[in-house]
């Protein structure tokens, strides 16, 4: 890394240059069922990933982070697990895993895998025996059953929502046909909440943990990482919680210096000692590393879940929530590497994944701060130029922050949400539980189009797909777009390219006091400049300066160069 005199605007010192990987490493999800078929019946694999290995490896990124591929109904796309120590048959086998693991480390890539430890599947043995048992049996302790309020405890036990909507409460039934207990779901009525408070529950992930890391996994993504324990007494709240909710400035100001209060059911101070009994068992393996999808604010408290005896990292939805907004994300991204620093943990940086809606849709609506919980046909549909040229200057904003990094598949061929899909074909659970008046996830977990011409676009020997490819994706497949200057694909092989050769996870970040554009976001990380023009006017450039890359074309003359709006640029820094 080039060595410098840091300014006074300095906000993020740099790394050693021999930090560990989960410092600086470039991440891509793998969304299995939707990454790639091999066995043709329209449901990605873990053979099909395997065989796509080698396009992440041209890509440039360092790991793949798995969804979940265990045994499960699917109810929830996986996130419903029935067996933590299999492979669901719709996936492949433990061999499959198993050759995975082998073929990615071949190629030199990490394998993080999900693990899902706030609820099971209601088919999972210790629920199907918690059914069969009585009330406070110790089958039942492994989960929170209750007694229902009221005249024959015929009402919930508290009033706790479900985030997929509806009550986080359903009543069992008894062997001889009378209503018993409850249990408490907080997503959907098939993913029953396990009861932390439960030693046998916490000496089972331990061991799941350690089962997965004798296979040679390097890590874990942890699913819901900010639930799992509840308030003594489960008290009522009148609040309630979306993972996937809208934003704007005011909810940046509240990701920065909120009050954390996000109910008795998540953040609560026990999952701290959760993470540092699994920080024991993977430092017991060398190189692994966990990361926390924690929707806490502020970012000061989301800082805990990454102290140095808990999680490796955690996700930054404040960054992924500001939006497209220059003051918000600049106030973010320096909240960010202030309370990251100060537990000696690394910055994350994500704009998409399975959950949200893809930043090419997000970022081409009217108001590109908005969040919704899905497209659907009747929505307003994003501008799918404007989208596509602001999610491609926001990659390079991100690519070119400190820090580790998080891709989604299919965001380097710019794909934007399915946004016309019909909802006769929706299978997400919280477009069911809302009755539909939340469209769900299903627009962002399309199967992925590798060649344009191909039945299914490639993404199956059958040409069949789970749900449809949009029309417009052909000319968005992967051979469509490889070795074409200009393509979204080059683009991103050029950035992660660039930011490994220049060390810009590792380095350093300082703003440019020069900038006083409040939409013009403009920092050196090492011996590159980025800027990235967020207004709704050109930006001048210095004349003279050595271009790296552009998210798209510079305007006005070499003499008086100029930063499109929407455009962001990498320059070498001038010493």
């Amino acid at each position: 890394m080039t060595t410098q005199t840091l300014p006074d605007t300095l906000v993020h010192r740099p790394d050693g240059d021999d930090s560990p990987w989960w410092r600086h490493a470039v991440i891509y999800q793998v969304y299995p069922r939707s990454f790639a078929d091999g066995d043709g019946d329209g449901v990605g694999d873990l053979p099909g990933i395997t065989a796509r290995l080698d396009h992440l490896v041209d890509l440039g990124v360092d790991a793949v982070w798995l969804s979940p591929f265990y045994r499960s109904p699917q109810a929830d796309a996986g996130y419903d697990v029935a067996d933590y120590r299999d492979v669901d048959p719709l996936f492949g086998t433990l061999a499959d895993a198993d050759a995975l693991v082998a073929r990615a480390h071949a190629l030199g890539l990490r394998v993080v895998v999900d693990l899902v430890p706030n609820h099971t599947s209601d088919e999972h043995a210790w629920f199907v025996e918690a059914l069969a048992a009585a009330p406070g049996s110790p089958a039942r302790e492994r989960y929170l059953f209750r007694d229902g309020r009221g005249p024959g405890g015929d009402e919930p036990p508290n009033n706790w929502e479900s985030i997929f909507g509806g009550p986080a409460w359903t009543r069992t039934t008894n062997p001889d046909g009378t209503p018993g207990q409850w249990y408490l779901h907080l997503f959907d009525a098939k993913q029953p909440d396990l009861n932390w408070e439960n030693p046998e529950v916490r000496a089972e992930f331990e061991d799941v943990l350690r089962f997965w890391l004798d296979r040679g996994v390097d890590g874990f993504r942890v699913d819901v990482a900010h639930g799992m324990v509840k308030e003594p007494g489960l008290p009522d709240w009148h609040g309630h919680v979306s993972m996937i909710e809208g934003t704007d400035d005011a909810d940046a100001t509240e990701a920065v210096d909120g009050s954390g209060n996000h109910g008795p059911m998540f953040d609560q101070d026990g999952v701290h000692e959760i993470y540092r009994a699994w920080r024991a068992v993977l430092d017991g393996y060398a190189g692994r590393a966990m990361v926390a999808e924690a929707w806490v604010e502020p970012l000061s408290r989301l800082a805990r879940y990454v102290r140095p005896d808990e999680m490796h990292q955690a996700f930054n939805f404040a960054f992924l929530a500001a939006g497209w907004h220059g003051p918000s994300l600049r106030r973010v991204i320096a909240a960010s590497f202030a309370a990251n620093d100060a537990v000696g943990a690394p910055t994350t940086w994500v704009m998409s994944n399975h959950d949200v809606v893809r930043h090419a849709s997000r970022l081409g609506l009217s108001d590109p701060t908005h969040r919704p919980n899905g497209i659907g046909a009747g929505d307003e549909q994003p501008d799918a130029a404007l989208g596509l040229h602001r999610a491609r200057a926001a990659t390079l904003l991100m690519l070119g922050l400190p820090g580790s990094a998080y891709l989604y598949q299919g965001e380097e061929l710019g794909l934007p949400d399915h946004t016309s899909l019909d909802d006769d074909l929706r299978q997400d659970p919280a477009f069911f539980r809302t009755g539909g008046a939340e469209r769900g996830r299903d627009g962002c977990r399309v199967p992925l189009p590798w060649e344009g011409d191909a039945p299914g676009l490639g993404f199956s020997p059958t040409g069949a797909t789970w749900l449809p490819q949009p029309a417009a994706w052909a000319d968005l497949a992967a051979d469509r777009q490889r070795g074409v200057e200009g393509s979204t694909l080059e683009l991103y092989k050029a950035a992660l390219r660039l930011r490994r050769e220049r060390a810009l996870g590792s380095g350093g970040m300082a703003w440019l006091p020069e900038v006083t554009d409040e939409h013009v976001l403009a920092f050196r990380n090492g011996d590159v400049v980025v800027v990235a023009n967020l207004s709704e006017e050109d930006h001048p450039l210095p004349a003279g300066a050595q271009v790296l890359l552009t998210s798209d074309p510079l305007g006005g003359t070499s003499a008086d160069p100029r930063l499109p709006a929407g455009t962001t640029v990498w320059l070498r820094a001038q010493d």
